[in-house]
């Protein structure tokens, strides 16, 4: 028997995306943000509220993507529930961001994997804003490698869960992509 929730949505899993950019006196701001994906192969989209995050996006069109980890999950949500109007939550939690190569936004360097993005749309909408962003770069430390490729067994990402409020580790593999249903081919 199946439960009907009415308007509800889950989708999951979720990644929690640490939003990274530098306000217009080159202060930089971290921001947890769940809602947003993959769109292609070098785009990335994200729905944001009104924030000190989208000000510094319209100034600076650019920012940094890092996917939070089971080892800083307390400071991911941290960035989450603080303004950066109030203070640099960056070096509130102890953590260190130098400068992206790439674009004019931050890079944290205790979260093993960032996206260096370019701001191509920041679209108000009727609940906030939809950012759209072109990946310039993507750096890994080589902690979270295996031969030569991103290991998210390594990195241990987490993912929200809409549905009970909390954080959940992307775990296991379960299964090999574009061959296991070869099995009917």
């Amino acid at each position: 028997m199946r439960k009907n929730f009415g308007k509800k949505t889950i989708i999951t899993p979720l990644p929690v995306l640490i939003l990274c950019t530098y306000d217009e006196e080159g202060i930089p701001n971290a921001m947890n943000a769940a809602w947003g994906g993959q769109i292609d192969m070098n785009q990335i989209y994200v729905s944001l509220s009104k924030h000190k995050t989208t000000e510094n996006l319209l100034a600076k069109k650019a920012f940094t993507v890092a996917f939070a980890n089971k080892k800083y999950v307390k400071e991911a949500d941290y960035f989450g529930i603080e303004s950066g109007n109030n203070v640099n939550k960056i070096e509130k939690v102890g953590m260190h961001a130098y400068k992206s190569e790439y674009v004019d936004a931050p890079v944290i360097e205790e979260f093993p994997l960032s996206l260096e993005c370019e701001v191509v749309e920041l679209k108000e909408d009727k609940d906030g804003y939809v950012l759209l962003g072109e990946v310039v770069n993507m750096s890994a430390d080589e902690s979270i490698l295996t031969d030569g490729k991103v290991d998210l067994g390594k990195l241990e990402p987490i993912m929200f869960d809409s549905s009970a409020n909390v954080y959940r580790l992307v775990s296991d593999v379960v299964g090999n992509a574009f061959a296991d249903g070869r099995k009917w081919m």
